[in-house]
């Protein structure tokens, strides 16, 4: 098999150790490789690094296993071409699993350049990605304690989410501190509603009437306080992932040369230069809000010639539909597995995207859910805001929305007709049509 590569080298990632052979091509066309064990603390791993300098190694494999891959790559990826693999991609062959083998299995598929590399961002979007996530971490926490705070209060006959919208708006929080202070004359405690909750006030005095115990007041008081330090931590998490996007908005690095998209449409890049564009473009979406829009920047980037088409991105992403065809059948379509954080940001986005009145995505929605379900339709509409979002950081264009009514106008014809047989149906006598003509 033909060599690509001259001098590579494999690792297989542990917690504790870390398995490395480099292998390489010498001059009388022989292939020699050597293995070693090493740690995984910093200095250990710096004397992996030297190791692998030592023939030198020009590129270096390895299995995304876990996190652990990480503290590797971190040490090596300003001197070394690095892949980071699927473990599923580069299984060997049965019966022959040990971590040397391991090792020297991905240095040799490396050698002959049959390693696909995973999409592993540079530095300061990775920092970008830990901050999304980690706030997104947060709102799931105070959702849950708003959820615990709800279960108290059924515990203790208090029916106020039967009247409120929202337990945590401003009225509603203002009697749930009454209540956890010790007040239990749900008389004055309704009296703290505002705006037109007033007019609930005959029904919030009986959904305050309650059984409420002292260590009810205790857990409330737990629970509100939480819930106020989760709310500043999310509002500090947010000014320092402005401050990171602040940071990050320059001229991007041109992108890399020699890719093979011979089958692809290759991507030009004509989009927003800087990352507070890039979050300013895709709030132009129905249903991305700046949040929304951050999070899915810090997954994907604003270089999309990462990925030749709108199809690439949406198969890494896990949003395309699956292929699974054998003996000129085709099996389950279900979506592939991919990116699940960029996925439920767009699901979420979704959500909000199809009850946006006017917008093509609710008429596309209403269209699939009626014959493919709802669940398959709020997936095919994040399928939809991927590719214009890939749209949208290629060419820099701002999100222009097709209407509501551009499947009626697509087919406006057809759409006559069939109305038409069925009002002659009906009325069983022939029915003549007549348009009016627009006044210009």
């Amino acid at each position: 098999m033909r060599t690509i590569y001259k001098c590579v080298a494999g690792l297989d990632v542990h917690k504790r150790t870390v398995v490395a052979t480099r292998m390489r091509v010498t001059a009388d066309q022989q292939l020699a490789w050597e293995t070693e064990t090493f740690g995984t603390t910093t200095p250990e791993l710096l004397q992996l690094h030297d190791w692998l300098q030592g023939w030198p190694c020009t590129h270096v494999a390895m299995e995304s296993t876990g996190d652990y891959w990480k503290p590797v790559y971190n040490l090596l990826e300003d001197d070394f071409e690095l892949l980071v693999v699927n473990a599923q991609h580069v299984k060997h062959v049965p019966g022959r699993k040990t971590d040397v083998k391991d090792a020297e299995w991905l240095a040799e598929l490396m050698l002959h350049g049959l390693l696909k590399a995973s999409f592993i961002p540079p530095k300061p979007q990775r920092a970008l990605r830990e901050l999304t996530r980690y706030r997104t971490r947060l709102i799931q926490e105070r959702s849950r304690t708003v959820n615990r705070v709800q279960k108290l209060l059924e515990g203790a006959n208090i029916k106020l989410s039967s009247v409120v919208t929202d337990i945590q708006g401003v009225s509603a929080r203002k009697m749930l501190a009454e209540l956890a202070e010790g007040n239990t004359n749900a008389g004055a405690m309704a009296e703290l509603a505002k705006g037109r909750l007033r007019n609930k006030i005959p029904e919030l005095v009986k959904a305050l009437t309650g059984v409420v115990h002292p260590h009810h007041r205790f857990l409330l008081s737990q629970q509100l306080a939480h819930i106020d330090f989760l709310d500043s931590q999310i509002e500090a998490i947010g000014t320092e992932i402005e401050r990171q996007l602040t940071a990050m908005s320059h001229p991007p690095e041109p992108p890399e040369t020699g890719s093979d998209t011979s089958d692809t449409k290759t991507a030009t890049w004509r989009g927003p230069q800087d990352w507070l564009a890039a979050a300013d473009l895709l709030d132009t979406v129905p249903g991305i809000n700046a949040r929304a829009a951050q999070g899915i920047l810090a997954e994907i980037g604003i270089d999309m010639t990462r990925f030749p088409s709108d199809g690439h991105l949406c198969s890494w992403a896990g949003a395309a539909p699956g292929n699974h065809q054998s003996g000129g059948k085709r099996y389950s379509g279900r979506t592939t597995k991919g990116n699940h954080t960029l996925m439920s940001i767009l699901v979420q986005c979704a959500h909000s995207a199809v009850r946006t009145k006017g917008t093509f995505f609710k008429a596309r929605y209403h269209r699939l859910a009626a014959r493919r379900g709802k669940k398959r339709a709020i997936v095919a509409i994040a399928h939809s805001m991927l590719k214009a979002i890939w749209h949208m950081l290629t060419t820099g264009e701002v999100y222009r929305d097709l209407g509501a009514d551009y499947y009626d106008e697509r087919s406006k014809d057809r759409k006559i007709a069939y109305h038409t047989r069925q009002l002659e149906k009906l009325t069983g006598s022939e029915v003549q049509v007549a348009l009016a003509v627009a006044a210009t």
